[in-house]
């Protein structure tokens, strides 16, 4: 609407209110590890909160310069940040945390020294970032609001888009504390052994946040679009968009979360080598997690379209469902001695599978122009179901040719193929459906779509 100054305010007005947000949670952290691991039921993550807590005020910061390009459609310092600081997690926290290990310290201090890569991507990425907006065009023009209206529409609208765009990492503190928490009060296991159980289903809970990383920027680049139309009051291309974005979630959601369901103990075998009986029992958590995570990546691309449509409440409703779900399921099934800690995912994937359908419920009531549920649903699960199949049988065949543990790289590969040459065969994806993305007209002249 070429309203340049007012942007402009809603970024400052968001940076100075994270800042103090940031800031008052970073001191709770480094003042009250103790009490906040209590909370966790794990004594021995208190040295790891302390080091994690400033990491909290850079990622606030951090979350408004990237709203404010990704509003201004460049994706780039967002992509250029998260891959400095997905290098200082491995590089510095793997790094540190050998190098105390082999002085001999102990475990909750090796592991302090892990988050520590955590703190220092985020610290970097921050810098990065504000180089970045340097760079942004400073254009000015349009009414400005009162500075009091703009921070009220921040907080209406931000704090349930905050709620349910913290989703994953909610209810990963809560299956934490409750898993955790079932484990030592109905189990009576002490501490030292719940962690390690917990451990195991960890090892799945890594994979199982991989494929919702990749879908999250495809619902956030998006969602503008559909926004813009609706500030145009052109319906049509807002459906056109959001019916890309939840056609390209499940495209990529359903592959992604059914091949690490099919492939769960070959894939934790191949990349936990060192420790084969911890990968062996944690292939149960994965192949119940890979299925939970095409439900994960639903959640996430149906809350942007909920909230792009003006109804950000609705996904922290079903947000609220599911966890309420999720405790009644973990008290239930953690809680047996005949599932213990299996009952984890299982839970997890009632969870997630719950919070989906709600909103996909939502989507088939207020926006008209989605697509039919399923002309969307119908050929990608088809294809799922061939490449799933080439992927078991694929990963027999290369088991005859090369060692157990590398079979799974051939396998996968083998399946990714059949999915992609099939999807293209059966026109599962179009050249509209590209259109939608950043670059994507240059993607389907590649791929010879029409």
């Amino acid at each position: 609407m070429g309203r340049h100054s007012q942007a402009r305010r809603v970024f400052r007005c968001a940076l100075a209110l994270l800042g103090v947000v940031g800031l008052v949670f970073s001191a709770l952290m480094f003042l009250l590890p103790k009490t906040m691991a209590g909370a966790l039921h794990d004594p021995m993550a208190a040295a790891a909160i302390r080091v994690l807590a400033p990491s909290v005020l850079c990622v606030c910061l951090t979350s408004a310069i990237r709203g404010y390009t990704q509003g201004l459609g460049n994706m780039t310092p967002t992509a250029v940040s998260q891959i400095i600081e997905s290098a200082c997690k491995l590089l510095v926290g793997l790094g540190l945390c050998a190098f105390l290990l082999r002085r001999g310290a102990a475990p909750e201090t090796g592991a302090a020294g892990a988050i520590a890569g955590v703190t220092c991507g985020t610290a970097l990425g921050l810098l990065f970032l504000l180089w970045a907006l340097r760079r942004c065009p400073r254009e000015s023009g349009g009414p400005l609001e009162p500075v009091g209206d703009t921070l009220g529409q921040l907080l209406r609208i931000g704090v349930p888009i905050t709620v349910a765009g913290g989703a994953m990492s909610l209810m990963t503190l809560l299956d934490q504390s409750l898993v955790l928490g079932t484990l030592q009060a109905r189990l009576g296991l002490s501490a030292e052994a719940a962690a390690e159980l917990y451990g195991q289903y960890t090892f799945g809970m890594t994979l199982f946040m991989l494929p919702p990383s990749f879908i999250y920027p495809l619902s956030v680049s998006l969602m503008p679009a559909v926004s813009a139309a609706l500030n145009r009051r052109d319906r049509a291309a807002a459906g056109k968009a959001a019916g890309a974005a939840l056609k390209l979630t499940v495209l990529a959601a359903l592959p992604a979360g059914v091949g690490l369901s099919v492939l769960a103990r070959p894939i934790l075998q191949l990349l936990y080598p060192a420790v084969p009986e911890t990968a062996e029992a944690a292939a149960y958590h994965l192949t119940f997690l890979g299925l939970a995570c095409v439900f994960v990546c639903l959640m996430v691309a149906t809350n942007g379209v909920l909230q792009a449509y003006g109804h950000p409440l609705l996904p922290v409703i079903s947000l609220l469902c599911g966890g309420v779900l999720k405790i009644v399921t973990n008290y239930l099934m953690v809680g047996d001695p005949a599932t213990g800690i299996r009952g984890a995912a299982v839970s997890t994937l009632y969870c997630y599978a719950l919070i989906a359908v709600i909103n996909l419920a939502a989507i088939a009531r207020l926006v008209p122009e989605r697509p039919g549920y399923i002309s969307l649903f119908a050929k990608p699960v088809l294809l799922t179901a061939v490449m799933a199949l080439a992927a078991r049988s694929g990963y027999g065949l290369f088991c005859r040719l090369l060692p157990e543990r590398w079979a799974v790289l051939p396998a996968v590969l083998l399946a990714a193929v059949v999915y992609v040459v099939l999807a293209l065969a059966i026109g599962a994806v179009t050249r509209q459906d590209l259109q939608t993305l950043p670059k994507g007209e240059k993607l389907a002249d590649r791929l010879h779509l029409r």
